[in-house]
């Protein structure tokens, strides 16, 4: 393999999402160069966390019905059962809700958690809290897709943060998504909610790092229960 192909195969390319950013910062970096010449290299460096945010890497999704994987990057915050939010129309009892929160390091792609075709998609106006705060969830900016998967209907939500205020859903009602496909994003750190029906069994623990696409958060149709894990 040539140093070519080395470099090309170990760069991420950068969502369409943030080509308008990363050149902003770059002709912000210009600028700063024309008035201070070490400005320039400052800017520079911000240019290419700007691309290294936007990154949008491959990922190998396993293929199983009973399998949910994780819709972002980041660390798992909260896994409770709860009632979820009132727009998503999906019940009146507590569900099991996983919660991944994204810091502004994180992939920021939003993939499915599972196969299936949108319901609907709820945009809702709210605050932007600190998004690992549990009271995010009913007050934040969000935007919410409702997806009719393999064992019933779940919500995954999209919230704004202190940092993010742009969240992004290229998906529409009534589109099939399969399993680990992308479906949005959320500029500048956020969280996802995955709501699940009666059934599901978590597979990952509180602080427990997911990586969207691949890492299976909960199960279904396993007689074993909850994974106890510990820090070492």
């Amino acid at each position: 393999m040539s140093l070519f192909d080395t470099i090309r195969n170990t760069l991420v390319p950068v969502h369409k999402e943030g080509y308008i950013f990363v050149g902003a910062f770059f002709l912000g970096s210009l600028v700063l160069g024309w008035i201070w010449e070490p400005l320039f290299w400052v800017g520079l460096v911000l240019t290419l966390w700007c691309a290294y945010f936007f990154r949008d890497p491959e990922r190998v999704t396993p293929q199983d019905d009973d399998l949910v994987v994780s819709p972002a990057d980041g660390r798992v915050s909260m896994i409770q059962m709860v009632i979820p939010p009132e727009e998503l129309r999906l019940s009146t009892e507590p569900m099991l809700r996983v919660s991944i929160f994204m810091n502004v390091f994180d992939v920021h792609i939003n993939r499915a958690p599972v196969r299936g075709a949108v319901r609907q998609v709820v945009y809702r106006e709210g605050q932007f809290l600190n998004a690992e705060l549990d009271k995010a969830s009913s007050d934040n900016e969000r935007n919410s897709l409702v997806i009719d998967g393999p064992h019933g209907t779940i919500g995954v939500v999209q919230i704004a943060g202190l940092v993010a205020r742009r969240i992004l859903c290229w998906t529409v009602p009534g589109q099939v998504l399969g399993t680990g496909e992308r479906f949005g994003l959320i500029r500048f750190g956020s969280r996802l909610d995955v709501y699940l029906p009666a059934g599901a069994e978590p597979r990952v623990a509180v602080g427990q790092r997911s990586i969207g696409g691949e890492t299976v958060i909960a199960e279904y149709g396993s007689a074993k229960g909850p994974v106890i894990s510990r820090r070492s």
